[in-house]
C-alpha cells in the first residue's frame, strides 16, 4: 500500500481530519486539486461559530454543541483569533417569535445552556445601536467568532509537522476497490490505500456507481465589510429572524462589522445595501471595504461510514456552520478509522504551531529586536495594515507556504487595507516571484488561469 489513509479535499474539514489522524502512527497523504488548501473558505476571514440551538436537526445540532466546546481549545492551542461574543436571535414581527420561542424550547430540550429570551428593552441594552424593531430575542452567550482560514491553515501546518503528505494541484479522477484496499487514480499518480476519506462527495466514481447524492440546497449570501465609524458598532452577532429579508451581522476579529444579506437568487448592491441598513442604520458607503457574493449552503452535513469495513468514509454535503462542524466531524472520522484499523497513538506527536510573527501586534520593544535578527521585518510592504516583507516572507517559506498572491492576502491580511492593494499588490507580486524562483509572468492570483501579469509591455534579448 502506498499509504494507510488518503484524504480527499483540503477543505477545512479535510484539513481537520488530517490533524486529527495524524496524532497515530499512520500513512497519511492529503490530496486537494487547487493551490491551496481551504480555497474555498470567504475572504473575509470571520466565521460564526454556532452552538446548536438554530438547527432543526438533532444530529446537525449535536455536531454543532460538541464543535463550540472544541473550538475554544484547538483554537488556543493554535494561537487563531476566536472571540465569544454572544448572539441576539431578533424577531421582528410577531411570526418570528413563534419561531424563536419554539427554537429556545427547543435549545433546552437539547441541554444547551447559556440561553435565554429577553425583551426589547434588554437587547437595546446589549446594543444600542441597533435600528430595527424587536419584540423579543434569544440571547445565547455561547456563539463566538473564529478566523477560518487561520483555523484551516493551522490544522494543515500542524499535519505537515506531524508526517502528512499534501498533494496541492492534483485532481481525483476515479476511486476503484481493490481485493485488498482502494486503488485512488488523479490526474498525476495512481495510489492504493486502506482507507479514503472522501470530503468531496458531488463527484460520482466507480466505487459510487450505486449512490446518488442529493443536490446541493444554497441561496446567495451577499456581504460587505464595514470600518472606519463602524469600528466596534456591534459587540455581538445579530440575526434577524423576518422570514422575508434574511441579514445578519457580525463583529470581526479586527473591531469593524460584517454586514450580510440572504437572498434566493444574486442582487444588486443597492437591494443588498438597503437590506443590510435595515439591520445596522444608514450605511456611509465610504465605510465599505469590500463587498463578496458567495453561497449560503443549508444541507445537512452527513459523515457515511457504513463503508469502513471496505475503507471508504464519506463526508456529503455543505452548510454554513462548516467551520464549527469540522472539529466534531473530524474526531468522529478519526475514532472510526483509528478503531478500524487498531492504530496507536504516535509517541513523538507535535501538537503545536510553528511560531510566527504579527508585526503590527508587537510592541516597541518586539519590534525592535526582530528587527535587529532581521532587517525585512522593518520594511512595511502593506502601509495600511503593517504587514512587513519579512512576514511575506515567512508565510511562503512556512509549511504549506503561500504560492498564490491570494494565499498571502489570507495568511497576512496583506492588501486589506484601505487601498486595497493599490501600494503593495506590486511588491507583493515580485516578492512572491523572488522566493518562488518564477518569472512574475507566472504569479497567479489563485487558480490556474488567473495570471496577475498575462506578459510584458517590451522583451529584450539583451540589456
Amino acid at each position: 500500500m502506498d499509504y494507510d489513509v488518503l484524504v480527499l479535499g483540503g477543505g477545512i474539514i479535510g484539513c481537520a481530519v488530517a490533524y486529527e489522524l495524524s496524532k497515530y502512527n499512520l500513512n497519511i497523504a492529503l490530496i486537494e486539486k487547487d493551490y491551496d488548501v481551504a480555497d474555498d473558505v470567504a475572504m473575509v476571514n470571520a466565521d460564526i461559530v454556532y452552538d446548536g440551538i438554530e438547527c432543526k436537526d438533532g444530529l446537525m445540532a449535536k455536531l454543532e454543541i460538541m464543535g463550540n466546546k472544541m473550538l475554544e481549545e484547538v483554537t488556543s492551542k493554535f494561537k487563531v483569533p476566536f472571540k465569544r461574543t454572544g448572539s441576539l436571535i431578533i424577531a421582528e414581527d410577531e411570526k418570528s417569535v413563534k419561531t424563536i420561542e419554539d427554537m429556545y424550547l427547543r435549545a433546552k430540550d437539547r441541554g444547551i445552556d447559556n440561553v435565554e429570551i429577553i425583551d426589547n428593552n434588554e437587547v437595546y441594552k446589549l446594543e444600542p445601536n441597533l435600528t430595527i424593531e424587536v419584540k423579543k430575542a434569544i440571547y445565547s452567550k455561547n456563539i463566538g467568532v473564529v478566523s477560518p482560514y487561520d483555523l484551516a491553515i493551522a490544522y494543515a501546518e500542524v499535519a505537515f509537522d506531524n508526517g502528512v503528505n499534501f498533494r496541492l494541484e492534483e485532481e481525483v479522477l476515479d476511486i476503484q476497490k481493490l481485493s485488498k484496499g482502494l486503488k485512488v487514480t488523479t490526474n498525476k499518480n495512481k495510489f492504493t490505500c486502506k482507507v479514503v476519506v472522501n470530503t468531496i462527495p458531488k463527484d460520482m466514481y466507480s466505487i459510487d456507481t450505486d449512490k446518488t447524492y442529493e443536490k446541493e440546497k444554497s441561496e446567495i449570501l451577499t456581504y460587505m465589510l464595514l470600518e472606519n465609524e463602524y469600528k466596534n458598532y456591534f459587540s455581538k452577532v445579530v440575526f434577524s429572524m423576518k422570514e422575508d429579508e434574511k441579514k445578519y451581522s457580525v463583529p470581526t476579529l479586527t473591531g469593524g462589522i460584517i454586514g450580510a444579506s440572504i437572498t434566493q437568487n444574486v442582487v444588486d448592491f443597492s437591494t443588498a445595501l438597503n437590506s443590510v441598513s435595515r439591520l445596522i442604520g444608514n450605511i456611509n458607503t465610504e465605510s465599505i471595504k469590500t463587498v463578496y457574493h458567495s453561497n449560503f449552503y443549508r444541507d445537512n452535513i452527513i459523515v457515511d461510514d457504513s463503508e469502513i469495513n471496505q475503507g471508504y468514509v464519506k463526508v456529503m454535503g455543505r452548510n454554513y456552520s462548516q467551520v464549527t462542524l469540522a472539529p466534531a466531524i473530524a474526531n468522529l472520522i478519526c475514532e472510526s478509522i483509528t478503531s478500524s484499523l487498531k492504530s496507536k497513538n504516535k509517541k513523538n506527536f507535535i501538537d503545536k504551531r510553528r511560531d510566527f510573527y504579527k508585526f503590527r501586534e508587537l510592541s516597541i520593544e518586539e519590534k525592535d529586536q526582530i528587527i535587529s535578527l532581521d532587517k525585512r521585518y522593518g520594511k512595511i510592504i502593506c502601509m495600511c495594515n503593517q504587514i512587513t516583507e519579512g512576514e511575506i516572507i515567512d508565510c511562503i517559506r512556512r509549511p504549506l507556504g503561500a504560492r498564490t498572491v491570494e494565499g498571502i492576502k489570507r495568511r497576512t491580511g496583506a492588501t486589506f487595507g484601505n487601498c486595497q492593494g493599490a501600494y503593495c499588490l506590486s511588491k507583493i507580486v515580485s516578492i512572491l516571484a523572488r522566493e518562488t524562483d518564477k518569472k512574475l509572468t507566472e504569479i497567479i492570483k489563485d487558480s490556474k488561469h488567473s495570471k496577475m501579469l498575462i506578459g510584458r509591455i517590451k522583451e529584450f534579448n539583451e540589456m
